[in-house]
């Protein structure tokens, strides 16, 4: 009895985190008619760290000829065209978003740079929609903290992945004292109890990259 109520108080934090994903109105904005042009000029800028940083972030995340990569909450698609760039020959890339007009812009972006190895995904709030064993990498970045079910999601992304397979989170520092207030409200996790949260989800933490400031950088195994 004593183990069994230590267990519980050892993992409260991850299972209450777990029961509270992200509020609808955080992804709102993605779901009716966004602006793709206003939002490319948004995401697609020096002024943002990830942008700033993408190509040392393509370095670190160990993308190589001939994989299978799914860019999860892919946006307007900057990580998704890197990798499939990354990916040739033989490789192939998953742009996953909640956005069908993000999905679309994916999609004539990837044609217009003669990329024929982007496939296109629509998913839902609980669920990528990834096939089944087929990507040896899922990619997330700022995405984390938008997940309204991250458990189920967080079970679709570990059905997606091979064994063996790896999933990069990156997402904002969310610090008392140094992180802006906006963002400590925007954000639902800090750094530890997303990586808890993931780990109850079945995965295996690897390693944290020191690479940003505003984001951590978070590896995890698929066993």
């Amino acid at each position: 009895m004593k183990r069994a109520l230590w267990l519980i108080a050892l993992l409260w934090p991850a299972l209450a985190a777990a029961q509270h994903g992200a509020r609808p109105e955080i992804n709102a904005p993605f779901l009716v008619n966004p602006d793709v042009t206003r939002w490319k000029k948004n995401l697609e800028n020096e002024g943002r760290e990830v942008y700033a940083k993408r190509n040392e972030i393509l370095a670190a995340a160990g993308v190589k000829p001939g994989m299978a990569v799914a860019d999860v909450g892919a946006g307007t698609g900057l990580f998704t065209m890197m990798f499939a760039q990354a990916v040739k020959p033989g490789g192939r890339v998953y742009a996953v978003d909640i956005s069908q007009a993000f999905i679309e812009h994916i999609r004539e972006t990837a044609k217009a740079q003669g990329l024929d190895n982007v496939t296109g995904i629509v998913n839902g709030a609980a669920d990528t929609k990834l096939p089944e064993a087929s990507v040896e990498l899922v990619y997330l970045c700022d995405t984390y903290h938008h997940f309204e079910h991250p458990q189920e999601v967080l079970a679709s992304i570990r059905r997606a992945l091979r064994p063996g397979g790896r999933m990069v989170v990156i997402d904002f520092e969310k610090i008392p004292g140094e992180t802006h207030t906006q963002r400590i409200d925007h954000v639902r996790l800090d750094k530890g109890a997303a990586i808890k949260e993931i780990e109850a989800a079945g995965f295996r933490f690897l390693e944290e990259k020191k690479l940003l400031r505003e984001n951590y950088f978070v590896v995890f195994l698929r066993p």
